[in-house]
């Protein structure tokens, strides 16, 4: 009888692993299958690599170059700034608005139309109104990505068109991106699904469709930006936010033909997919927690407790709560007077050998110096109150 119940529970508790697979309880983590020449995963908030692929290979990447020509506008220009569309901007390749040459356009306007449906000759147009020539803007273009920290990344067109010597990466773009998702108005205007150009004088009016599928398709998918061209295959950086966690995702030259068009989705979702079920924001270390206490010289006080100054949350995987590590940088001791919120040390965290992030360790009071010679001036202007 005992043989057959051992049988069964044996029976009972192999069924349970096969349904339910170890990945479920954190023991495997599944590496997402990226079938683009380069690719990342980033966490917008600090910046965190969670997955890669060829991430700092310069490529071509199409239309995605259009997201720093859209922020660097919307820095340098305002959207009722009155655009006036030269002829080298009406000439330019398809996809585009067929803008007419004199034609008058509001800024803000031709950027909907830049980012919703990737137009070229709009591109052109914001570039000359904002540079006063395409080679102009190209350079501010690459300055500010310069800037930003995006240091592979070289601009020859504002719209992405193939070009000797115009390349990113995927850690770039994700870069850009997260650069540009804090400008209210950029993310305002790559989520919207439709917009509408009113007709100006004799020129036509615009119904433009946001053409970024994946607003619709994946759960809290909030940008950004797609491309294709013949040099870069199809491209597409994404954006979503779940919970407190913003992700950034890239691939670039997801391949060629129908099923590279459909392969650019499926590998971002793939990515995104990835982040959210094996990362999640956590704190840490916690604003004003006291993490040491130091001795103070010259003092009736002896010791100061130094506390942070700020909190530091990070993206990171279950197993990766284990590796998280504190290390300290201060003095043995110092010496009065001290200052409430005064700085007095740092504190940086780890998780194994991956710095992320520091904060600075204040003092939680003030401390007056306490020698001969401050007592004997204390004591003298005692006195000079007494006599006044």
């Amino acid at each position: 009888m005992m043989k057959k119940r051992l049988l069964a529970m044996i029976v009972i508790i192999t069924l349970i692993f096969n349904i339910y697979p170890l990945s479920l309880y954190g023991s495997e983590i599944k590496e997402p299958v990226i079938e683009a020449k380069a690719a990342i995963l980033m966490d917008a908030k600090t910046g965190r690599i969670l997955w890669e692929k060829n991430a700092h290979e310069p490529l071509a990447m199409a239309s995605t170059t259009k997201i720093m020509t859209c922020i660097l506008a919307l820095e340098k220009g305002k959207l009722t700034d009155e655009v006036v569309v030269s002829k080298k901007a009406a000439s330019a390749p398809r996809v585009k608005m067929y803008l007419q040459a004199g034609e008058k356009q509001l800024l803000g306007d031709l950027l909907y139309a830049l980012m919703l449906q990737s137009y070229n000759d709009a591109a052109v147009a914001i570039a000359e109104h904002i540079s006063g020539s395409v080679e102009e803007f190209c350079e501010e273009m690459t300055k500010k990505a310069r800037a930003i920290g995006a240091k592979n990344t070289v601009f020859k067109t504002p719209n992405g068109l193939d070009a000797q010597g115009h390349q990113s990466t995927a850690y770039d773009l994700a870069l850009i991106t997260k650069y540009a998702m804090q400008n209210p108005k950029f993310v305002e205007i790559i989520n919207t699904k439709e917009y509408i150009i009113p007709q100006k004088g004799n020129y036509k009016s615009y119904h433009l469709r946001n053409a970024n599928r994946f607003l619709n398709e994946f759960p809290g998918a909030n940008g950004v930006k797609t491309g294709y061209t013949g040099k870069a295959g199809y491209c597409f950086v994404g954006a979503a936010r779940q919970g407190e966690m913003q992700l950034i995702s890239v691939v670039l030259a997801s391949g060629w033909g129908p099923r590279g068009k459909e392969q650019k989705w499926i590998d971002t979702k793939r990515l995104m997919k990835y982040g959210f079920d094996y990362y999640k924001i956590e704190t840490l270390l916690e604003k004003d927690k006291v993490l040491k206490t130091i001795s103070v010289e010259k003092s009736k006080d002896e010791q100061v407790s130094l506390y942070t100054d700020r909190c530091i949350e990070y993206a990171i995987r279950d197993e990766e709560k284990s590796k998280i590590r504190v290390e300290l940088e201060l003095p043995g001791m110092i010496e009065a007077p001290v200052e409430k919120g005064e700085k007095l040390g740092e504190a940086r965290v780890y998780i194994g050998d991956e710095f992320c992030g520091s904060v600075n360790l204040l003092a939680d009071r003030s401390i007056e110096r306490h020698d001969f010679p401050n007592c004997l001036k204390k004591v003298l202007n005692n006195w000079l109150k007494i006599i006044h």
